[in-house]
């Protein structure tokens, strides 16, 4: 075993037979998805392949099929996706999190019905707009058949383990992505993509690994140490800072105040309460939008990718209406039509619950 820091030297036995056994495990266990075509089938359409894989992105299964559905269903091709309104497009996307994806995929969107097709390459589909290595190279082995590297964390998972590749990530992923390069079959790239996805969310799991039902298991490293679970290593996680903030809740004849977020910026473009402007302060201190008075009815809290929210809900008790902010009044009976992000949808439910 080599030192932790150093190239990964697989061991002889890996070689074009593990791809083979891989593929033929897939063929048996393939697991069929909404977006998904199985072993044999004709290859999935770019559109449906590039969804999916933008909406995966840091994004479970079961939580992404719904939002594939609905997507599917009011924009069934990229031109029609490309033709949307912004806000109707960020207000189904509510809920799924990480919204600057949802802006990237209206900018991809128009970019490729501009072009006319999706680019059948792993460089021009990196060349869009949000569209990472990740995502062009599973594109380009999915949609296109062709030969490339496609590495996300259930990959990652698989190849530390079957590799022993002792060096914590994030640093292991260039020896990671160097050791699938060497297992990635010339044929069949993206049913092998497919599989190595598979098998970390099936078998190679993070904890209790099914090894028993691994196909790989004869050629595993790890396995061979006796602890796959300790793999990958991970370097120690640094505690996230915390902001404080404040929504507001305004209401009116059965209607409450929603404003629009800036295009750019902290949940860009989306519906929501009106707030102190805590995306940009942090400390809880911004003021109200109006004159008025308020009553706290409690705070809701959220985790962000960087850091964590504690976000404290003001009621309106009546002010000066012609200072309001400029918005639109929603319903409240239909507040869950209106495409909340989930932080300010927590603060809609707890201002039901204190009405």
């Amino acid at each position: 075993m080599q030192a932790s820091g150093e190239t990964v030297s697989a061991p002889d036995q890996i070689d074009k037979d593990a791809s083979a056994a891989l593929l033929r495990w897939y063929d048996a266990h393939a697991r069929r998805l909404p977006w998904r075509r199985l072993p044999g089938e004709a290859r999935q359409e770019p559109y449906r392949v590039w969804l999916s894989e933008i909406m995966l992105q840091q994004t479970t299964v079961a939580a992404v099929g719904p939002y594939y559905a609905k997507f599917l269903g009011l924009w069934p091709t990229v031109e029609a996706l490309a033709a949307a309104d912004d806000g109707d497009v960020m207000a189904a996307w509510a809920g799924l999190g990480y919204y600057a994806r949802a802006r990237n995929l209206l900018a991809c969107a128009r970019a490729v019905a501009e072009a006319g097709a999706f680019p059948d390459s792993e460089a021009g589909l990196r060349a869009l707009p949000g569209v990472g290595d990740y995502t062009a190279a599973a594109v380009a082995a999915i949609a296109f058949g062709q030969r490339a590297v496609v590495v996300d964390a259930n990959v990652e998972r698989v190849v530390a383990r079957l590799f022993a590749i002792e060096t914590p990530l994030p640093a292991a992923r260039p020896q990671i992505r160097a050791a699938t390069d060497r297992i990635t079959p010339e044929d069949r790239a993206g049913d092998f993509a497919q599989a190595m996805m598979d098998l970390g969310a099936t078998v190679c799991t993070v904890k209790a690994p099914r090894c028993l039902l691994c196909p790989l298991r004869s050629v595993c490293a790890a396995q061979a140490q006796g602890e796959p679970e300790r793999l990958p290593a991970k370097a120690a996680k640094k505690a996230k800072p915390a902001r404080k903030g404040r929504a507001f809740w305004i209401e009116r004849d059965g209607q409450v105040l929603l404003v629009r977020r800036p295009g750019k910026g902290m949940l860009g473009g989306m519906r929501a309460l009106p707030d102190d402007g805590w995306a940009a302060r942090g400390d809880g201190a911004g003021a109200p939008p109006l004159e008025a008075d308020w009553r706290s009815a409690g705070a809701v809290r959220h985790g962000f990718t960087h850091f964590d929210l504690e976000l404290q809900l003001m009621l309106c008790l009546g002010g000066d209406w012609a200072s309001l902010p400029v918005g639109e009044w929603w319903p409240i009976e239909d507040i869950e039509a209106a495409g909340l992000p989930t932080v300010f949808a927590k603060a809609a439910r707890l201002a039901l619950a204190e009405r």
